[in-house]
């Protein structure tokens, strides 16, 4: 039973669970037996947290008892939760040994929310280490491996969350989005990832990468699955200053919508820029038969160009690493977290001990990036310039959508690579974000839809779908009727 009940979607168990024909606290001991039988071979969770998510389960079995009107579309439905959002009831870590075992006073915004929803949090999921990478091999407690293969990457900075899902140990999961590490994630494993409109999900409890990229958003198996979630943690937060205040977007009733299958009138435009013979064969083939589809859905498909997205990846690694910079600061072995003194060094020698022991090469390759960025003499001359090319990028932007509805793309590069094969080489590490990056530098929203399996390797490929900011809900009307087309996807 437990089996049959992991492979069901969240929508179907929702439904089942409000109308008395499943329990909650069946469906959640289902997920958390799975944790338990399979992810010794995954490690896509740091921490399960089982007592809590079954006292979860049992309050919406009580209320389902009572008659009361579920707490939300997903209450009883339980989820997967990225490292990297604070909860006051188990450790948030970010994948990092300076926050070994900490455990936050407050509940991130997006925490409260789904606890308000009556979703059952299973437990933290696995990342690259305060989400920096794109393999979640930079993790401290060792990397996540992908499902379809587990001598392969599962993507980064989510991959523990992608790997849940893919895995069926969570019908749900959450991630956040720097440049790509939802989306990335989803599209090696298979799964549906959606990065919000910039300021739509609260950040507040979320701990900062880089504070003007950063956006946690929905993951599932589904785009409806997915678009439920999305109108359960969205919505504007006083206490995060860059939350837009507006109604939340009606993304459900969208995938609803595109579920028809129906893109009549649709003008979906493909970034020539984001289509090379660089990328693996198998990306570009899936990439070609998926804008097919598209067009026989109806929609028209045209070429634009956005001349400036080759530059993202320059002006990405420097806006993100001075933020970084910034934002890492303040673990400083004074107020929390892990501290190295041996009862004679000094508060600089203290620091200087804890940072050294307790970030990870990439975090320190980061911060040293970004320090040099935003140094005297220096600024103007690599963050300001990056900054002028990040409002080129959004006017790239702009021009495509005055021409077309949303924008496609492979979501990444590459297939899944093999664990270690990039590991000393952050640049070829860097380049898998190279199609996702631009919609993050312009605070827009994008979607991965897995667009089946690569003919060169046999493993995951995703399809793009990008959409101006606070359009939210054209993503998951492209997205279901895109997945409703394409069907099954069968190893």
């Amino acid at each position: 039973m437990s089996t049959d009940l992991t492979r069901l979607d969240a929508a179907t168990l929702a439904s089942r669970i409000h109308a008395g024909d499943l329990s909650s606290v069946e469906v959640t001991q289902a997920h958390l037996d799975r944790i338990g039988a399979v992810d010794g071979g995954y490690n896509a969770f740091l921490h399960v947290a089982g007592e809590q998510a079954l006292d979860a389960a049992r309050e919406v079995d009580r209320a389902v008892a009572a008659g009361e009107t579920p707490a939300s579309s997903l209450a009883g439905v339980p989820i997967a939760l990225k490292d990297v959002f604070t909860t006051t009831d188990m450790p948030t870590t970010c994948g990092s040994k300076i926050l070994e075992g900490w455990v936050s006073p407050y509940d991130a915004t997006l925490t409260t929310k789904l606890r308000q929803a009556g979703v059952p949090i299973l437990g933290k999921t696995n990342m690259d280490e305060f989400a920096m990478g794109s393999s979640t091999e930079n993790s401290a407690y060792g990397p996540t491996r992908n499902p379809w293969d587990t001598d392969r990457i599962p993507g980064g900075s989510g991959g523990g969350s992608a790997a849940a899902l893919a895995s069926y140990q969570a019908p749900l999961a959450i991630g956040t989005d720097t440049g790509g590490s939802i989306r990335q994630p989803a599209a090696v494993t298979a799964t549906v990832g959606t990065k919000p409109t910039y300021g739509t999900v609260s950040r507040y409890g979320l701990v900062a990468c880089a504070s003007s990229l950063d956006q946690g958003g929905p993951c599932g198996r589904t785009v409806l699955d997915t678009a439920l979630l999305h109108e359960v943690i969205a919505g504007y937060d006083p206490r995060d200053s860059t939350s837009v205040n507006a109604p939340v977007r009606p993304v459900v009733d969208a995938a609803r919508q595109g579920a028809s299958g129906d893109l009549t009138g649709l003008r979906v435009g493909v970034v020539k820029e984001l289509h090379s013979d660089s990328y693996n064969p198998g990306v570009i083939a899936s990439f070609d038969a998926a804008v097919e589809t598209l067009t026989k859905l109806g929609a028209e498909v045209v070429e634009v160009s956005c001349p400036h997205f080759e530059y993202a990846l320059a002006s990405y690694y420097l806006i993100l690493p001075s933020e970084v910079s910034s934002n890492l600061a303040r673990f400083d072995a004074m107020r929390y977290g892990m501290r190295v003194d041996d009862g004679t060094m000094s508060a600089d020698q203290v620091m200087a001990a804890t940072r050294a022991a307790g970030f990870g090469k990439e975090v320190k390759r980061r911060i040293m990036i970004g320090t040099y960025a935003l140094s005297s003499g220096y600024y103007e001359a690599y963050y300001g310039q990056a900054l002028k090319v990040r409002r080129l990028i959004a006017q790239d932007f702009d021009k495509a959508y005055e021409q077309v509805d949303v924008l496609v793309s492979p979501t990444s590069p590459f297939t899944p690579w093999k664990l270690g094969e990039k590991v000393d080489d952050p640049l070829a590490m860097y380049l898998s974000d190279l199609c996702t990056l631009p919609t993050n530098l312009a605070g827009h929203c994008a979607m991965s839809v897995p667009s089946g399996l690569s003919a060169d390797d046999g493993l995951p490929v995703g399809l793009q779908i990008m959409a101006p900011a606070m359009a939210d809900e054209r993503l998951y009307r492209v997205g279901a009727a895109y997945e409703a087309a394409r069907g099954p996807i069968v190893a």
